[in-house]
């Protein structure tokens, strides 16, 4: 059984992690970790032992399986792995950096059970951090409220007055404002709905503090802007707390380019303590140029932008996912596109066209069909299924709609914590039908295609051992339901395995290079204290890391 440990602070955990890399040698050397559980995948996508790894620099010279042929050279620097499992380096296809790190420095209202309880978080939050311009935070989610209902300003302004306060929902697709928020932007009774977007209102059609989708444009318009500084802090603070999960590359889902230069003054100041696949964001001022600059990938590949990402809907919980039915809690409403239809053809139409890979977000089967008909279009006009693009959550699918992504070579990029946390209010949402359609990893891997894991953080924890345990057993982290949700499109130990390391590496077109421990790839590797594969499957997401290595380098120990 696997013991618990109490979190550390991120601040102290992010400051010691920084030091320690610092502290690295540079000079290349040959090193030779023996006594190890190690586990990659072979050629056939099965799960294989080994003992020892070795490797030069920032490459894997070899893995033994047998102790017997471990060489002995004087000039080897020697590692005894005392028995612990060692696994190649975890990667998140899809999350969001900054938001994370800027998580990390705002109020945290995840994990809040009633309005109530966020207000008080909002309260302390304050107390501590004193007078401040905007109070900004995350992560409150209504369904996990006693009262299964929106939040209102009302019960901010009892305590904020004058001070502005912006919420976002876990999901990032919906917001909470005070009234202080509201008469800075300038929303007042007559204020319409933008397109894409939906202002929650009271019975007398006033708006109660919550946006969706795009109408939290009109709060986050008058929020000043985060300088580079500012970036470069968050990022800094985000890489090494995600080092610390055991994530050594993560797929970046939307930057701007202001964005890409804090991460490119990063990369100036040093290397960065973990991969990073930035996907440009539709939407920034200056996409075009970044689009006919094209591909950039740093000398230690570190940082790669060769895709971009873009939005189709909203998210299930707000019910801002596009479905092709209405919502079966909510007859009358279908979700939001954010994009009309001819916006959405051209923005990926001009990006497959510069050569990049295309992302795209889609929840509801609206807009993965959308999304898909696109694709079955634009592929083959534009001569890039070699592309490998993608659909960020494919989550709600028709059953003729999952066939098409082997079809047609597009990418499924899932986050299975995404079913354990949604199953509470999915098939309210969908209904008994419609919901089999939904979290179908087993529906999509028959049907021949490849899934990325992830997580959307921070939507959700960047831990991927709650991945790779939902993926695995289907259950929350209270072994709930018993037999897992739906346990018909769990994944097996080798295929969650996969998802978070060789075919994320694929979906960002990365695979010689990581995903496997083999001579020639990256030495990109996790020690962890307990064998996640011997142990019950029910105890993967208490998983303690003990060191995080990125190209041949130590960013923990």
């Amino acid at each position: 059984m696997f013991t618990s440990k109490p979190p550390l602070s991120p601040t102290l955990v992010a400051t010691a992690l920084f030091f320690a890399f610092l502290s690295q040698p540079l000079l290349a050397q040959t090193t030779l970790i023996f006594n190890i559980n190690g586990y990659t995948l072979n050629e056939d996508r099965e799960i294989e032992r080994f003992t020892a790894l070795q490797f030069t620099g920032d490459k894997v010279d070899n893995v033994y399986t047998d102790a017997t042929g471990v060489p002995e050279m004087a000039e080897l620097r020697r590692i005894d792995g005392q028995g612990k499992t060692l696994l190649p380096g975890l990667i998140d296809a899809h999350g969001h950096i900054l938001s994370y790190g800027l998580s990390l420095l705002r109020v945290d209202l995840t994990g809040t059970a009633t309005e109530q309880e966020a207000v008080q978080r909002i309260v302390e939050f304050q107390r501590l951090n004193g007078s401040l311009d905007w109070i900004q935070g995350r992560g409150w989610n209504q369904v996990l409220w006693d009262s299964n209902e929106f939040p209102t300003a009302q019960s901010l302004d009892e305590f904020f007055g004058d001070t502005p306060v912006w919420l976002s929902r876990v999901d990032g697709h919906a917001g909470w404002a005070n009234s202080a928020a509201m008469t800075i932007s300038g929303v007042d009774i007559l204020t319409e709905d933008p397109d894409g977007g939906q202002i929650i209102r009271d019975a007398e059609g006033r708006p109660t503090g919550v946006f969706v989708d795009n109408a939290m444009d009109l709060i986050t318009a008058k929020i000043p802007r985060l300088g580079i500084e500012e970036e470069k802090l968050a990022l800094s603070r985000a890489m090494l707390a995600l080092a610390a999960h055991g994530l050594t590359s993560v797929h970046d889902a939307g930057v701007s380019a202001q964005t890409v230069q804090a991460y490119k003054e990063l990369l100036l100041e040093g290397p960065l303590p973990i991969r990073v696949n930035a996907m440009l964001g539709v939407g920034d001022p200056q996409l075009d140029a970044l689009l006919a600059a094209g591909p950039f990938a740093s000398a230690d590949n570190t940082f790669i932008i060769n895709s971009i990402k873009l939005s189709a809907d909203g998210a299930l919980g707000s019910r801002g996912a596009a479905l092709i039915e209405d919502y079966s809690d909510m007859p009358g409403h279908r979700g939001l596109l954010l994009l009309q239809p001819e916006q959405l053809h051209s923005y990926m139409q001009s990006a497959m066209n510069a050569g990049f890979q295309v992302n795209v977000h889609a929840i509801g089967d609206d807009a993965n069909r959308l999304v898909l008909d696109n694709f079955a279009a634009l592929i083959p006009q534009t001569g890039t299924r070699d592309k490998r693009h993608r659909v960020e959550h494919a989550q709600v699918l028709q059953y003729q709609d999952i066939l098409r992504f082997a079809e047609l070579g597009v990418i499924p990029s899932m986050q299975a914590t995404h079913a354990t946390s949604d199953k509470n209010m999915a098939q309210d949402r969908l209904g008994e039908i419609r919901v089999l359609g939904a979290y179908a990893w087993r529906k999509l891997l028959d049907s021949g295609a490849i899934i990325a894991n992830g997580s959307d953080f921070p939507v959700e924890s960047p831990n991927p051992f709650y991945g790779l345990h939902a993926a695995i057993t289907r259950q929350d982290h209270q072994n709930q339901p018993p037999e897992g949700w739906f346990p018909e499109e769990r994944m097996t130990a080798s295929e969650a395995l996969a998802s978070f390391t060789i075919d994320a590496a694929y979906a960002g077109h990365q695979e010689s290079l990581l995903g496997t421990l083999e001579r020639g790839k990256a030495a990109d590797f996790i020690l962890l204290e307990q064998d996640i594969f011997t142990n019950d499957p029910s105890e993967i997401w208490k998983a303690t890391v003990l060191e995080t290595w990125v190209n041949g380098v130590s960013i923990t120990e």
